[in-house]
């Protein structure tokens, strides 16, 4: 068994979802995600912009974000966002634990901005659905970040010429 079949699975059973919706569920995302990415979170979702669009699932691992959504009338799978977290910009996430809910929004590399709220059972699946988001997405800002020893057009700051300034009496 993968590294993805061995997440996915305990993650699904997590968030409360049916063997049979995971299992519907699983081949569409096998397609997006590598077998050796493990899953960080599964859960449902619902656009808060569009409430008749149907059923969403979202999967989250280090690497990427993907959402399938189910259609009401004939249930069918069709992929709604797969993409890289690195291509996600403005990526912000609203816990209320008054609504047992999460709000998370992002903008994809095509411009436009997804929103989606995450219901929760109780106020502190709210505050580990939180920590999570902040584990895939706040630490991933600082590590891919490349860091800059020095550039190739500037002498290091140590054999600069410093220049006197002399100061201005008043």
């Amino acid at each position: 068994m993968d590294v993805f079949s061995r997440t996915f699975l305990p993650a699904a059973t997590e968030a409360g979802l049916a063997v049979q919706t995971a299992s519907r569920h699983m081949p569409v995302f096998r397609r997006c995600v590598g077998s050796g990415e493990a899953t960080i979170l599964v859960t449902r979702c619902s656009r808060p912009n569009r409430p008749m669009s149907g059923d969403h699932l979202l999967l989250l691992t280090h690497r990427r974000l993907v959402v399938t959504r189910q259609t009401r009338i004939l249930h069918r799978l069709r992929l709604h966002l797969n993409t890289d977290l690195r291509e996600l910009s403005h990526v912000t996430w609203s816990p209320d634990p008054r609504l047992n809910s999460v709000e998370l929004a992002a903008t994809a590399i095509d411009g436009i901005r997804e929103r989606f709220l995450i219901r929760t059972q109780n106020p502190k699946q709210v505050w580990q659905l939180d920590a999570l988001l902040n584990h895939a997405f706040r630490a991933r800002v600082r590590s891919t970040r490349p860091r800059l020893l020095a550039t190739v057009s500037e002498p290091p700051a140590s054999t600069r010429p410093t220049t006197f300034q002399p100061a201005v009496a008043s």
